[in-house]
């Protein structure tokens, strides 16, 4: 897919410069030729003359050859590329794109650049979840340009991982899926999904519920919440207003279009999902909520005696249903459903007691899916058909899930 195509290749001054040369042998191997441009901060990590040699060219960083000073065309390079890759990218670099900063040879390339640009970020953490650099995201992305997040990664906060830039095997990957798009006249998917919740409000609820026995103790269950901050985050980057309730969980929120509300009990998180449903268009159902509360909380800590105890339960008021009675016919609504048996027959049954638009089934029979794991594997049900998922991260999970609620939005 790669064979004969002209890639410029762009590096920062990222620590993850070194995987540069990685990605150059595989574009290489790949059939396509590289010219890299590299900024005066990139040679810092990497040495112009290791790059060069992997590529058979000279590599360009300042405006004029340091060999016999003949002019390095900013504009040549943007009309001979059949894209430019930038990876690494860095906060600077990419605060400079979004801005049309000027004042290196990467830029002015980028600026000149008349085939599509692929962007691969690299930072900590903190610099990559910073306002301004997710604002400076977002500017790209509505100037058309491609940006590849990791997909993997320890996903407490569904963002811990996001930063390091992604492996050169899934850069290339990408690259080729961008190319044999164009070939089949589609459109990219980073591009595609752009900014298709843009004006929407989204409810979320996340994580477990935790339903008090005594002041230190409580009936709960293994939810992390890391599907349901991957919604989250997946809606917000699309341009949607989220609205996300969550339970007790260690994860945190990143993307400043997200408005979070804590709760700890059922009780609190059907109060705050009704109170905010009617102002939103949809809803996500993802938090594991418990079906059973304590009769009666004690007051004081119980101590442990040489008779059992007992505990008795009641029903929780069920969030799903009640927001599945109010919902007016511009709303959608969305649920999950965790199974152990006759799984397809009690989502189903899930989906229409409950007016959902479709339900998201989950199976704790799949290794690697279901509660505390970073990946998931998913079937979404509507009334007509039901559509498996392979196992994957949740953030592309997430991007199914979002998909599919795009599609009913119409």
């Amino acid at each position: 897919m790669l064979q004969g195509k002209k890639i410029v290749l762009g590096i920062t001054g990222s620590i993850a410069a070194y995987k540069a040369c990685i990605l150059a042998r595989l574009l290489i191997k790949a059939g396509a030729e590289v010219q890299i441009v590299i900024t005066p901060a990139g040679k810092e990590f990497i040495t112009p003359i290791t790059l060069s040699a992997l590529t058979s060219r000279p590599v360009v960083s300042e405006f004029f050859s340091g060999r016999d000073g003949t002019w390095n065309s900013h504009v040549d390079l943007g009309q001979w590329a059949d894209a430019m890759l930038i990876a690494p990218a860095t906060a600077a670099s990419i605060a400079k794109m979004a801005h049309g900063v000027a004042d290196n040879m990467l830029i002015t390339t980028y600026l000149s650049m008349k085939a599509p640009v692929i962007i691969a970020p690299a930072m900590d953490l903190d610099m990559y979840a910073h306002p301004s650099t997710q604002e400076n995201l977002d500017t790209l992305r509505r100037y058309g340009n491609i940006i590849i997040e990791p997909a993997s990664g320890e996903l407490a906060s569904h963002l811990v991982g996001k930063g390091r830039m992604e492996e050169p095997e899934n850069i290339v990957r990408e690259l080729e899926n961008f190319f044999r798009s164009q070939e089949n006249g589609m459109p990219h998917a980073a591009t595609a999904k752009k900014e298709d919740l843009k004006g929407r409000r989204i409810l979320i609820t996340a994580g477990p519920t935790h339903e008090k026995i005594d002041p230190v103790r409580f009936i709960g269950n293994h939810s992390s919440g890391k599907m349901g901050l991957a919604l989250a985050e997946e809606c917000a980057r699309r341009g949607a207003s989220v609205e996300l309730i969550c339970g007790p969980i260690a994860g945190k929120t990143q993307h400043p279009s997200i408005h979070r509300t804590d709760v700890v009990s059922a009780a609190e998180m059907h109060a705050a999902a009704t109170a905010l449903f009617p102002k939103c268009d949809a809803g996500i159902l993802c938090a594991a909520v418990a079906d059973f509360t304590v009769a009666e909380c004690a007051d004081e800590k119980i101590k442990r005696g040489k008779d059992g105890m007992t505990l008795t339960l009641v029903p929780t008021k069920d969030i799903a249903a009640a927001l599945g009675s109010t919902k007016q016919a511009h709303q959608r609504l969305v649920g999950f459903a965790l199974e152990t048996t006759n799984e397809a027959a009690n989502a189903r049954r899930k989906l229409e007691s409950k007016r959902l638009d479709f339900i998201v089934l989950n199976s704790l029979r799949d290794e690697g899916a279901g509660f505390c794991h970073d990946t998931n594997k998913i079937s979404i049900i509507t009334a007509d058909d039901c559509t498996d998922y392979p196992l994957k991260p949740k953030c592309e999970v997430a991007a199914d899930i979002i998909d599919r609620l795009c599609a009913i939005f119409g």
